[in-house]
């Protein structure tokens, strides 16, 4: 073979390789309302900026026929490129090839593609749509998804993690994007469970259909495995786009700088009730102290009661933790607990500053909150707070009550800056519940005891239910003007854009799971 027929056969190759698994496969993806693994990195990257690795690789397995089958690029497509100008490395599973099923190589690929993104400090993107673990490789196959889970582990915090799941993903295949740091799932078309719905009846009796069982609602809904839910596949992909620009590239790395952003916060009064026991919906008052329309909120579907997602202030990225008082009063629960914690934890690892809005009435009573382990859920959140080492500030707004106050980023816990609104009630407990426990009996006892605990509740508020007195004991730095909050927490996070602190020498803290 001369030199000129040598790359005519390389390209004939690669043409070979690029269709996948052949013209009607491709037609059969298509008819699902699903794109290709190839047509979902072009959608995905900054145009013609893609460039493919390992594109020759090819399985060893000879069981069950599989001597006979080449399979292009062993199912996955692996390479890297740029989103916004940026560097970031991405891996597509092939449906159309093997159903997208890992085997040894495949897995192989995936796992150079990580230790390459990691040595160059990038960003780590999977694109899944597989069917598992490839059968007839058996346990090499199992193996194959060992390799990738550790990777997952070991570089968690080191370079952002994003899975996008844009078809089936189910048995072993859910822990890679269970481990990572976000989960993009597309309505109707995409599912993970751990074991599908055939196994289930056969084994529970249970009749459900995969969507009812693992689909995009359900994980956003109920389960809390995924943090964002697209319409359609190009929606999905522009999400990875958008959350990648609040994200530094690695955990050294500065964070993204927009423009500096001037905005009138006068209409702020406005979203903020009269009286202290009605509800106001926080991302009003997000949206009117944040740059214009650059709130991106994570797990807007799991427990409402928490409000999370990242932010610019004048430019710079933050992350929100805010209770949402027209949600279960804003109390803490379950699953709240571990939204925000999970949240909290990212921020930290990339050095995103936190900043938390505190009305809270405490952490959700009720016995199946307590046998659920609220209380093991809810210390998960004061030690993501206790934790961090990011720059931290908190603004009560409103009520912050018992426990929950303590564990939403107090003074006491690690918080750098804590403003208080005027109409701020910081104690143990409302009026009413410290009456009833602390003179309930002389109440009872009492000749009109409607007046006496009106007037003991009365004590109690004027004592207790203001900001004044924390800031007496320096537990709340400033109360401010509600319409200065944009102003202040600006001045706050330039004061603290380099601040350093150092913690006890370990191994690692064991954080209550």
């Amino acid at each position: 073979m001369n030199k000129y027929e040598a790359i005519y056969n390389l390209y004939d190759r690669k043409a070979e390789i690029e269709l996948g698994g052949g013209i009607d496969r491709i037609a059969k993806q298509h008819e699902r309302g699903k794109f290709t693994a190839r047509e979902r990195i072009d959608m995905l990257l900054d145009e013609g900026s893609f460039v493919e690795l390992y594109s020759f690789v090819q399985h060893r397995c000879t069981e069950f026929g599989m001597a006979d089958q080449d399979g292009a690029c062993d199912g996955v497509v692996t390479g890297y490129g740029k989103i916004n100008g940026r560097t970031v490395f991405v891996f597509s599973q092939d449906f159309t090839v093997f159903g997208g099923a890992l085997g040894e190589m495949h897995a192989k690929k995936i796992s150079q593609l990580m230790d390459l993104a990691v040595q160059n400090k990038a960003p780590i993107i999977g694109l899944n749509d597989s069917g598992g673990a490839r059968i007839q490789e058996g346990v090499l196959s199992l193996d194959g998804y060992g390799h990738v889970f550790y990777r997952n582990t070991i570089y968690s915090g080191v370079v952002p993690q994003i899975s996008v799941i844009m078809g089936p993903c189910a048995g072993g295949a859910v822990y890679s994007p269970a481990i990572t740091d976000f989960v993009i799932m597309v309505k109707e078309s995409s599912q993970m469970f751990i074991t599908g719905p055939k196994v289930i009846e056969s084994v529970t009796g249970e009749i459900i259909s995969a969507e009812e069982l693992g689909g995009a609602k359900v994980h956003n809904e109920v389960s809390g495995n995924a943090h964002f839910q697209a319409n359609n596949e190009q929606e999905a992909l522009d999400l990875v786009r958008d959350l990648l620009s609040y994200l530094p590239q690695h955990w050294e790395e500065s964070l993204p700088l927009s423009e500096e952003n001037q905005k009138d916060c006068s209409e702020l009064l406005n979203h903020i009730p009269e009286e202290s026991n009605r509800p106001y919906d926080v991302k009003k008052i997000i949206g009117d102290l944040v740059d214009d329309e650059s709130f991106l909120e994570v797990q807007e579907h799991f427990a409402k009661n928490l409000v999370v997602g990242f932010a610019r202030l004048n430019g710079k990225v933050v992350g929100l933790v805010c209770n949402q008082p027209k949600v279960m009063a804003g109390g803490l629960d379950l699953h709240s607990s571990d939204k925000g914690a999970r949240f909290i934890r990212f921020c930290d690892s990339f050095n995103i500053p936190l900043i938390t809005f505190v009305d809270v009435t405490g952490f959700f009573p009720g016995v199946k909150q307590e046998h659920g382990g609220i209380i093991r859920h809810g210390a998960k959140l004061l030690y993501a707070y206790s934790e961090a080492t990011v720059p931290k500030i908190t603004v009560i707004t409103r009520k912050a009550y018992g426990g929950a106050y303590v564990a939403l980023n107090s003074k006491s816990i690690g918080a750098d800056m804590v403003f208080a609104w005027p109409n701020a009630e910081i104690a143990v407990m409302g009026g009413a519940g410290a009456v009833n426990i602390l003179y309930g009996k002389d109440i009872e006892k009492s000749e009109n005891p409607n007046q006496l605990r009106e007037e003991w509740i009365q004590t109690y508020t004027d004592t207790f239910l203001n900001p004044y007195v924390a800031a007496s004991y320096g537990l709340v730095d400033d109360i401010i003007d509600p319409v200065e909050t944009r102003e202040k927490l600006i001045q706050a996070l330039d004061l603290l854009k380099n601040k350093s602190e150092h913690r006890p020498m370990k191994k690692h803290g064991n954080i209550p799971l």
